[in-house]
């Protein structure tokens, strides 16, 4: 019934793929569970290290032997002053009193060339543990990668937010694109366009993006349950891409109080914030994001403001303080639940197969 290109590509019975969220939240039970259930587990292996990914990918194949993939950060070159830093450190050291936090300014700032020797290492282990899918956010890998990975059969997956985005993952070699649009929790995919030209909506994006490539589209953006899957098969993709669904799950590694809070959230609370990162980004408006509302346009680039403000994310986190913690999620928190993995799965097929039916 759900069977298509992508799911026997993939090798997953539901078209349904657990959005890689990183940051400890795709849990090797998490990805294990979504993969035992029928769909494809991602881990967001965004911000760990190739060891840390190696020894995941391991413990993962320990719980299941369905197929799943491991997600990309592409890393962006970028620039940034020591000025810059401490206007920055300047700014965010009244939040770090609020959390009796000792602000530090000689924070080790990440230089593009060790993300890149990082990315590579990485690439490297996703070869090394014959993964059999790679994806990846912020952009696109060189040709050299794409040929390399594409020697060990390894199916790729770009993101794009926008058609022209979409028309570049086709060109460079991807195998599957995720088209995500605005209705999507955490950081932007968007890689060509700039913030505002890349908020288009899932339903106006993925219809567009379908007519002009020929490679299978995954839809991704506030896709909570059997409608959300309905609607997007019916407007020409293969698959969905899920994210806060998975968040709330039993087995997701995501803070309590980050649960707690898209459980409780309404609609109307979800904004797009660089404050954190240096990168747009959907979350749950907190006193963090209304304090730094005025500096939000001049914070340094992704992954500076990342590493910048670290401290203060891990400190409201070991005090349980919503405040100032980097709360994503998508537009549709009052679909979230609190359950299993294979609860939510057979909702949503339960719940596509009554459209199926309706229809």
């Amino acid at each position: 019934m759900f069977q298509n290109e992508i799911t026997k590509r993939l090798n997953i019975k539901y078209p349904i793929i657990q959005a890689p969220m990183a940051g400890g939240i795709t849990t090797s039970s998490l990805v294990a569970e979504v993969s035992n259930s029928g769909g494809l587990g991602m881990i967001g292996a965004g911000y760990m290290t190739p060891s840390q990914t190696r020894e995941q990918i391991r413990k993962i194949k320990m719980l299941t032997s369905k197929q799943f993939g491991v997600n990309l950060f592409v890393p962006n070159d970028f620039t940034v002053t020591d000025e810059e830093i401490n206007i920055a450190n300047k700014q965010l050291e009244f939040i770090s009193k609020q959390l009796n936090l000792q602000h530090h300014n000689k924070i080790d700032v990440p230089k593009p060339s060790d993300l890149i020797e990082t990315f590579n290492e990485l690439i490297k282990v996703v070869i090394e543990e014959r993964v059999s899918v790679c994806s990846f956010t912020f952009g696109l890998p060189t040709q050299e990668i794409i040929h390399k990975l594409k020697l060990h059969n390894i199916i790729l997956i770009g993101t794009a937010t926008t058609v022209e985005e979409a028309i570049e993952n086709e060109k460079k070699g991807m195998d599957m694109v995720v088209v995500q649009g605005s209705e999507a929790g955490g950081h932007r995919g968007n890689f060509l366009n700039d913030h505002e030209s890349s908020l288009i909506g899932l339903m106006s994006l993925i219809p567009q993006v379908v007519d002009h490539i020929n490679i299978p589209v995954i839809s991704a953006g506030g896709i909570m349950d059997g409608r959300g899957l309905m609607a997007s098969l019916c407007l020409g993709a293969q698959a969905v891409q899920m994210g806060t669904a998975f968040l709330t799950c039993i087995e997701s590694g995501a803070h309590a109080v980050h649960k707690e809070a898209i459980l409780n959230a309404t609609e109307n609370q979800l904004v797009l914030t660089r404050s954190f990162s240096g990168k747009w980004a959907r979350g749950i408006e907190n006193k963090f994001i209304l304090d730094m509302d005025s500096y939000e346009e001049s914070v340094p680039t992704f992954p500076v403001q990342n590493t910048l403000t670290q401290s203060i994310r891990k400190a409201s986190s070991l005090q349980n303080n919503k405040d100032f913690m980097s709360l994503w999620s998508g537009q549709s928190p009052r679909l979230a639940k609190h359950q299993t993995v294979k609860n939510l799965m057979d909702e949503i097929i339960d719940g596509a197969k009554i459209i199926i039916g309706d229809l």
